[in-house]
């Protein structure tokens, strides 16, 4: 830690020895016995707990102080409170294998991160937080493999897209059931931003909402922090975030639809804008198992990073929407000169030589492309004319076109790009241009349905049924909720496609409706 944050802790720690934790009963006369056993209202760690960013020595691990969460001031006092935690080898937590105290501070909503180092590679941990006699829920974090190591294989999930208002969590819950993860991997939209509805329009007509948001649309950071702990409540996302470490990233929902760096759909004047995205950014990082490193500065934090799985998996982290310019064709799904714009970013000239340097310096036999929208050049009109989806990489045609050849020019190992936002399974190819494929395709691509978003969904409509038979590139297509399953061995890529039956009730059951493979050294879609 900086000396001027470890100054700053230090000095917020001797006065709230000075001044005591007032809201607490503190019996003890000596004041750092009373900092030390706070006593609550209510259980603090209604929030659940998480890990995330995990490296060879380590993870972060998150918790956040809230006894009643929805409330002004979520039952804590404007004061520093002193959070101890521990890591241990076994669940019983007799081997401790790291322990510390960490603050919960008011600034931050009183949520901890703390960057666990010094422990195993590819070891699963198990951790917990204490506050003065009260205790979380424990969880578990597997570290990475050692870097370079030789491995057999990877496996872990991908999961978003999970509106609280249209279906239950229980995809979160049957994730954390699964044979243990190394990681699992959240592409974003974690909350959605609109305000409280009793009912929303699908595809099939008006449909009844079974749970709603408190609350109006989010603008201020108090809007934010009660979505977040809205959804954190959820008994299925807390089990899910236990069962295993996340890397998270966002996409629009966690600030507002459809935004693009400083613009917003609404037109606002992006210097209103940025006020709202500042407030949404800090609550996004009080609320995710975020290293330091993705501290915001104002209306602005860092989220595309990389990590590497031994030499099997290099997974390259992006962030879609902070850099990206305006949408083309007025934000309407079809066809306009602006797809074509040679100005257009969609990551931004110093995130996209990030991306270049790490997959051309990859030593790794798969190089992944975690992120949020749709590289797959989908034609979205079965017919003679054309439609592309502007918020896709479809929309942005120059920078795609430098990614994919930067990939085959360069020749990257294995590149699989890992997807959400549409709420839909895909699995293709990718071709420079769909619409004119080459003889071989230079990668290939996942696309995750949401967690709820959609509702229950179909198995494959009849209009999308339509436009699959009209791209060839695109080998699967599913609209139901659920999840993907990926292992990874030095000979393929696997993906399962776990849908559930149900979201608009709990207890929804899970199965595979496909299973589809990359093999290595070859960038096609093939059944496992």
């Amino acid at each position: 830690m900086d000396d001027h944050i470890t100054r700053a802790l230090s000095l917020s720690r001797r006065r709230m020895l000075a001044a005591g934790l007032g809201a607490f009963l503190a019996p003890a006369l000596d004041p750092r016995q009373a900092m030390a056993q706070p006593v609550f209202a209510d259980y603090p760690f209604q929030l659940g707990v998480a890990a995330g960013d995990p490296a060879p020595d380590g993870f972060v691990i998150w918790t956040r102080l809230a006894p009643d969460p929805l409330a002004p001031g979520y039952g804590m006092p404007a004061r520093p409170v002193p959070v101890s935690w521990e890591v241990a080898e076994d669940e019983a937590f007799a081997r401790i294998a790291a322990k510390g105290e960490a603050v919960a501070r008011p600034e931050l909503a009183h949520a901890v991160h703390v960057e666990v180092a010094g422990l195993s590679p590819a070891r699963t941990y198990h951790y917990r937080f204490m506050a003065g006699a009260e205790r979380s829920l424990a969880g578990r974090a597997r570290t990475m493999p050692a870097a370079g190591a030789t491995l057999a294989r990877a496996r872990f999930g991908v999961v978003g897209c999970q509106h609280y208002e249209q279906g239950f969590y229980t995809a979160h819950r049957r994730l954390a059931e699964e044979d243990e993860l190394d990681f699992v991997f959240c592409y974003g939209d974690y909350i959605y931003e609109g305000r409280s509805a009793r009912v929303w329009n699908s595809a099939a007509g008006p449909q009844a909402n079974q749970r709603q948001h408190v609350g109006q649309e989010t603008y201020s950071l108090d809007d934010y922090r009660r979505r977040y702990a809205q959804y954190k409540m959820d008994a299925d996302l807390q089990a899910s975030h236990a069962a295993a470490a996340w890397f998270v990233t966002w996409d629009d929902h966690e600030i507002d639809n459809n935004w693009a760096a400083d613009l917003d759909q609404d037109g606002t004047d992006p210097a209103i804008f940025r006020l709202r995205q500042q407030s949404a950014m800090q609550a996004y990082y009080e609320h995710m198992p975020l290293r330091r490193s993705a501290f915001p500065a104002g209306p602005a934090m860092r989220l595309y990073r990389r990590a590497d799985y031994g030499s099997l998996l290099r997974l390259n982290l992006l962030d879609t929407r902070q850099y990206r310019t305006g949408q083309p064709c007025g934000g309407r799904w079809g066809a306009c000169n602006e797809l074509e714009r040679a100005q257009a970013e969609m990551l931004g000239a110093a995130q996209e030589q990030f991306l270049f340097d790490s997959l051309s310096s990859s030593p790794a036999r798969w190089n992944v492309l975690a992120q949020q929208v749709m590289v797959m050049d989908v034609d979205r009109d079965p017919g003679p004319g054309y439609m592309a989806n502007p918020d896709s990489w479809s929309g942005y045609r120059a920078p795609r076109a430098r990614l994919l050849r930067h990939i085959r020019d360069r020749q990257v190992s294995n590149p699989v790009v890992l997807t959400g936002d549409e709420h839909q399974n895909y699995a293709g190819e990718l071709h420079l241009n769909g619409r004119e494929p080459e003889r071989r395709a230079i990668a290939t691509e996942f696309v995750a349905t949401s967690i709820t978003s959609g509702g229950d969904g179909t198995d494959q409509s009849p209009r999308m049924a339509q436009v699959q038979a009209a791209n060839p590139q695109l080998k699967f297509n599913n609209s139901q909720r659920g999840y993907l399953l990926c292992e990874v061995t030095p000979e393929r890529f696997e993906t399962a496609f776990r849908v559930m039956d149900k979201v608009s009730a709990p207890g929804g059951a899970v199965s595979t409706r496909a299973k589809l493979a990359v093999p290595a050294g070859e960038a096609v879609v093939v059944p496992a």
